[in-house]
């Protein structure tokens, strides 16, 4: 059985990303190798490395021009990307040098409420004030346009005129945290058949 390389892209807090870290820690095939921050104060910076994972900054100039991002993840063998809460476009050569290979994560029910500026509290905001009924996320591959790759999964919750956009976070983060990594990890192994 072949072993994979992750490279983690996260911008924040970076909860979807420790949780992945954590789940791929033990697993014999597939290893987180790098993160990939655009921010460098970001908590996430200190957390991976606390967790023993190298980490790698780069300013957003450096990543829109994305040579030096694809040189440095050539360099470690990566296979594939996860976005895990990266809030930047990602730039067409990465996507043209992981095709298929690049996994988001995105909280709400695409097609529904994607797109430019729909991430975090934006996306929770907009389902509140269309009194949606329903809400979730998706799991997709990257393409040149936002949130329109390929849909890997759909997760659901349901929603009452009671949740507000911060509960409908937290309903959210609750589908993240349980799923995004097996889907990874199906995803990965799928690909390998």
């Amino acid at each position: 059985m072949n072993n994979h390389s992750i490279a983690l892209f996260a911008s924040g807090n970076g909860s979807n990303a420790l949780n992945i870290i954590g789940y791929f820690k033990e697993n014999p095939t597939i290893h987180v190798a790098v993160l990939i921050c655009n921010k460098k104060d970001a908590p996430i910076v200190q957390k991976a490395t606390d967790a023993g994972v190298e980490v790698l900054v780069f300013d957003n100039e450096a990543f829109e021009n994305g040579l030096t991002v694809l040189q440095e993840l050539d360099y470690r063998a990566i296979d594939w990307i996860v976005l895990a809460g990266f809030l930047r476009k990602i730039p067409t050569n990465l996507i043209n040098g992981f095709p298929n290979r690049i996994i988001n994560i995105h909280p709400s029910l695409l097609p529904k409420f994607g797109g430019k500026g729909m991430y975090g509290h934006f996306v929770h905001q907009a389902v509140y004030d269309a009194k949606e009924t329903e809400t979730g996320i998706t799991i997709h591959l990257v393409n040149e346009e936002f949130d329109k790759g390929e849909i890997l999964a759909q997760f659901k919750t349901p929603l009452s005129p009671a949740d507000t956009p911060a509960l409908i976070a937290q309903k959210i983060s609750l589908l993240e945290l349980s799923n995004f990594p097996t889907i990874v990890e199906r995803t990965i192994k799928n690909q390998q058949q």
